[in-house]
């Protein structure tokens, strides 16, 4: 899955590197609103590890946008600049949170076919797993 840049066109992602090893997709963009990506031999290099440490800033920061948002949206009195606030400060979380995915799942190692095969075949899980119903639930 790619994103868009900021001129509004998709993005087609770098290939792999020198290293034989896929870049890295970082939390930020450049200047122009353009992916950036790290080319690495390991992901224990300073810049990946500040990478992580905004991935793990952002995410918190949307947990926290997440919170004041409901805080906000149950109030049927809550002012509509401050929802409306809300929602675009979501909107900006929503965006860190999806980067984060994507580059998180571009660096999860490729299975081989075999394990790829079997795990084709294996039933998918329920999409919402039942959940027992207590006394207190049953009608």
């Amino acid at each position: 899955m790619r994103g868009t840049g900021a001129d509004g066109q998709k993005e087609t992602g770098p290939a792999t590197g020198p290293t034989g090893r896929m870049p890295r997709l970082l939390p930020w963009t450049s200047e122009a609103g353009n992916a950036c990506y790290l080319s690495t031999d390991s992901g224990s290099s300073m810049l990946s590890g500040l990478a992580d440490e905004m991935e793990e800033v952002q995410l918190s920061m949307g947990e926290d946008v997440l919170g004041e948002a409901r805080r906000l949206l149950s109030d049927p009195l809550s002012p509509h600049a401050e929802v409306r606030y809300a929602g675009i400060r979501l909107a900006e979380c929503l965006v860190d949170a999806l980067r984060v995915a994507e580059s998180r799942g571009m660096r999860l190692p490729v299975p081989d076919s075999e394990e790829h095969a079997a795990a084709e075949e294996r039933p998918a899980p329920p999409a919402h797993p039942a959940r027992p119903v207590t006394p207190a639930q049953s009608p």
